[in-house]
């Protein structure tokens, strides 16, 4: 016999969880609202949210730390032209919230600063429209006991020491969040999402000869720990070592102008960093980008697609509204080469007169939205990773990064590859260590030669950083060949 499980509905989990608790209901928020809502006040939100969030983490055979934690509370804010007042508090009482609403009416009247009030001192989903369902309501940290998560840790430190003696050193963390978020919208809107997420990262050491080196993996997403089968942290495990092998034997890397060839999946991080913070709303309505003014102009060598999209089930980035009640969507920001679109919030796409995207996002209830990244990658070509090499007669294949930089202004951008190897002649040689990229992210697009049809999303680790505030995204690309890209390592 099929049994029918009823349907999951985000509102009603998190009323259960952030007002009911303190005596509060939709009138009451509206209520707040119209507290807020002077006459010259373009729009207006509550966001509501509670957090539990633990990490674990084994090093030396031994699972050494683990945290958890509970966070929640309640954000006010209103914008009134390119200002917004902003108040927040832990307290989810009406008499706080009611409080934080005045002093979200006084700034909005006279101008001032976010402040914190202490415990104690657009398009909007219509209702009765089936809520986004793009990964379950589970709880990550219900899903396994205490014990069962020291002994995931332990089967990646057992796991890690067998692929070679030459591994000397294992770290490995587990870490999980469950995160209810509420929006009330001074316009009626009213929008919930509960929202899973999982990661597991492994570092090994390698030593050899007295030459020691470092390989690092790991993935996840919008999952419980049961995603994290045996399969699945063998697979990171196994990335991690070889990255530490591989660079055991790594020559200086090359230095100087040369074709450079992109690994598929996480070296999308470049173009994370390099192009799709250029394209937010908020740089570009202010003019600090380097794309700003140039819509529907060509941006990127022909052949080049680049979206963002928050709505791939169970990825790290995706999410089925944003911030403001939005829902997420698909945004083709280049099209063929062409700029075509810039990721947008409310207060953004208002004063550029542009549509929603559903990229408002927030690190916490203390915090203001900005525009922002959800996955953000480039489409497919026509050519095989196996012709872009036979194509290059002297250059470097990079096929995974650690950090990077960029300056948003002009597009500048720093990478260093964690993985790389010479292309001599059409064929991949030898494993080179300490290679770096830079340049303009601008030029860069300009410079895709070669477009690979094997597109692949990141593993699952992707965090994004800005105005302080750090959030979850995804990152991914096909193999990619770019010419006279700027090499950093030894002449």
């Amino acid at each position: 016999m099929n049994i029918k499980l009823p349907d999951f509905c985000p509102l009603d989990t998190a009323k259960a969880c952030l007002l009911a608790p303190y005596g509060l209901d939709e009138a009451a928020l509206q209520r707040t609202l119209a507290e807020v809502m002077l006459p010259r006040i373009d729009y207006a939100d509550l966001y509501f949210q509670t957090t539990r969030s633990e990490a674990w983490s084994l090093e030396e055979g031994i699972v050494k730390s683990g945290s958890f934690g509970i966070d929640q509370g309640v954000g006010v804010r209103a914008i009134s032209g390119e200002r917004s007042a902003f108040a927040y508090s832990n307290d989810l009482s009406l008499t706080a919230l009611h409080q934080a609403a005045q002093t979200v009416r006084a700034i909005g009247a006279h101008g001032g600063q976010p402040v914190q009030i202490s415990a104690r001192s657009v398009k909007n989903r219509k209702r009765g429209d089936p809520p986004r369902d793009l990964y379950r309501n589970a709880d990550p940290l219900t899903s396994l006991a205490a014990s069962a998560k020291v002994a995931l840790l332990e089967r990646i430190e057992q796991m890690a020491r067998t692929r070679d003696p030459r591994i000397t050193q294992v770290m490995a963390s587990l870490s999980g969040e469950y995160d209810v978020v509420l929006i009330a919208r001074g316009d009626g809107g009213l929008a919930a999402d509960a929202r899973p997420l999982v990661r597991v990262s492994v570092t090994v050491i390698a030593q050899q000869n007295g030459r020691r080196e470092t390989g690092s993996a790991g993935g996840g997403g919008r999952f419980d720990y049961g995603y994290f089968s045996d399969a699945v942290l063998a697979h990171y495990v196994d990335e991690a070592v070889n990255i530490a092998l591989t660079n055991l034997e790594a020559q200086p890397a090359p230095a100087g102008a040369m074709t450079v060839v992109l690994g598929p999946g996480w070296p999308g991080v470049l173009l994370h960093e390099a192009v799709g913070h250029g394209l937010e709303g908020d740089f570009n309505r202010k003019g600090f980008s380097a794309f700003s003014g140039r819509m529907g102009q060509r941006i990127a060598a022909k052949g080049v697609t680049v979206v963002d999209d928050g709505t791939l089930p169970n990825r790290r980035g995706s999410l089925n509204i944003d911030d403001e009640g939005t829902p997420t969507q698909c945004t083709t920001l280049i099209e063929d080469g062409i700029l075509t679109g810039y990721l947008q919030d409310t207060l953004n796409a208002r004063l550029m007169k542009m549509p929603l995207t559903g990229n408002a996002r927030r690190e916490s209830y203390c915090t203001l939205p900005l525009p922002r990244m959800t996955n953000t990658y480039m489409l497919n070509g026509d050519q095989s990773p196996e012709e872009m090499i036979a194509s290059v007669k002297n250059g470097l294949y990079a096929v995974n990064f650690d950090g990077g930089q960029v300056d948003i202004t002009n597009g500048q951008f720093v990478f260093s590859a964690a993985l790389a190897y010479r292309i001599e002649n059409g064929r991949i040689t030898a494993p080179v260590k300490g290679a770096t990229l830079s340049g303009s992210g601008p030029e860069a697009l300009k410079r895709i030669r070669m477009i690979g049809n094997d597109m692949a999303l990141d593993a699952g680790v992707g965090v994004c950083g800005k105005e302080g505030q750090s959030v979850p995204v995804g990152v991914g690309q096909p193999t990619l060949r770019l010419d006279r890209m700027i090499v950093g390592g030894t002449i």
